[in-house]
């Protein structure tokens, strides 16, 4: 009898011990919910360090331990975050980014009269913000709107009256004079939002190619048949039937000699695409707060309270899920484009990516 309690107890220890050493290799993980839950990979994040290479965001081999698990392929951050400390790293960055002079042609940018009209101005609040297209611009309009008096809440703005550059009350800051620019320049709180480069292209290629909700008729009947023109191999057999496509799309954007003539064709249109450095100038003026997209749920608050103004409105409500990166997304749209193409692509990009800290997309370069 007194044996058998002893094998027992022996068993139990035994039982204890392979429980204790398997649970070291047990990964809990969840899926996100929302646009992006048939993304199977996660996120480890880690504090990124201005005197790194591109990247600080790793992609782990199944079954390591993940600590920190966050939603984007932006800027490095971990709970609990300080959201101030997260954005000094960002322009930390950012600055760092700007001094490298091999890096110089993608990343600066005059300070001209095409970058001052993305900067929209709200005097009462000392705030400029400038417009990125493809991340989320419109809720920041409707804030905007709301700060100079034209309506009271967010909720109560016309869909179709943001992008009325005539009836929004939103001045560029094209519109005032020298003095007036470098006074507000110089003394308002300056920020724009970023998102990773090649998802706001795939971005920007649906919204004005494929569905086109604002009916924009340019992009399909002028844009398109010309890009398709220069681009696509024997586009006299389907240009009638086939519409544009991605490939087409990434073959323009990534032609550095033949793309500008077609640039200057279609004038400010293609904003949509343009890179984060052509838009806002961001080594050339001085931010204060670069938000991301990706962390765009986190960001939004700090922001209205950063610029003073996270009593007066609020941003609007963000679908969970809705900002977050999605790997799956954007290597379906880049299958079957070939490996020079997208090298040439990322070049042109390669400011964007390294500024704001986004991975170089080695599953598509490599």
């Amino acid at each position: 009898m007194m044996r058998r309690h002893w094998l027992l107890v022996g068993a139990c220890g035994w039982v204890l011990l392979i429980l204790m050493f398997v649970s070291k290799f047990i990964n809990f993980s969840f899926r996100i919910p929302g646009d992006y839950a048939e993304r199977t990979e996660m996120i480890v994040w880690t504090l990124p360090s201005v005197t790194a290479k591109l990247t600080s965001v790793h992609w782990p081999d199944k079954g390591a331990s993940q600590p920190y698990i966050l939603s984007s392929v932006g800027p490095s951050v971990m709970e609990p975050i300080d959201w101030q400390s997260v954005n000094e790293k960002r322009l930390e960055l950012l600055s760092t980014v700007c001094r490298n002079s091999s890096l110089w042609n993608l990343t600066h940018t005059t300070v001209n009269k095409f970058v001052l009209d993305r900067i929209f101005v709200c005097d009462k609040h000392k705030i400029l913000f400038c417009q990125t297209p493809k991340v989320g611009n419109t809720q920041w309009k409707k804030v905007l709107i709301v700060l100079n008096g034209k309506f009271s809440k967010v909720e109560a703005i016309p869909e179709n009256l943001v992008h009325d550059h005539e009836r929004n009350g939103l001045p560029r800051l094209s519109s005032m004079t020298d003095t007036e620019i470098r006074q507000r320049l110089n003394s308002y709180f300056k920020f724009f939002i970023v998102r990773d480069p090649f998802e706001r292209l795939i971005s920007a290629f649906k919204d004005k190619f494929v569905k086109n909700p604002r009916f924009e008729p340019w992009y399909k009947h002028d844009i398109a048949p010309a890009i398709i023109r220069k681009y696509r191999k024997n586009h006299h057999d389907d240009s009638e039937t086939v519409g544009l496509q991605f490939e087409d799309f990434v073959r323009y954007l990534g032609d550095k000699s033949g793309r500008q003539r077609l640039d200057r064709q279609f004038g400010d249109h293609i904003i949509h695409w343009l890179t984060y450095a052509e838009l806002c100038a961001p080594c050339d003026i001085s931010y204060n707060v670069v938000g991301h997209h990706e962390t765009l749920e986190r960001d939004a608050p700090y922001i209205l309270k950063a610029a003073g103004i996270a009593d007066l409105v609020s941003y609007p409500n963000i679908p969970l899920g809705i900002t977050r990166y999605n790997r799956t997304k954007v290597n379906h749209y880049f299958t079957g484009i070939s490996r020079r193409d997208v090298r040439r692509l990322y070049t042109r990009y390669q400011g964007d990516f390294s500024l704001f800290d986004y991975q170089r997309p080695a599953f598509l370069l490599d």
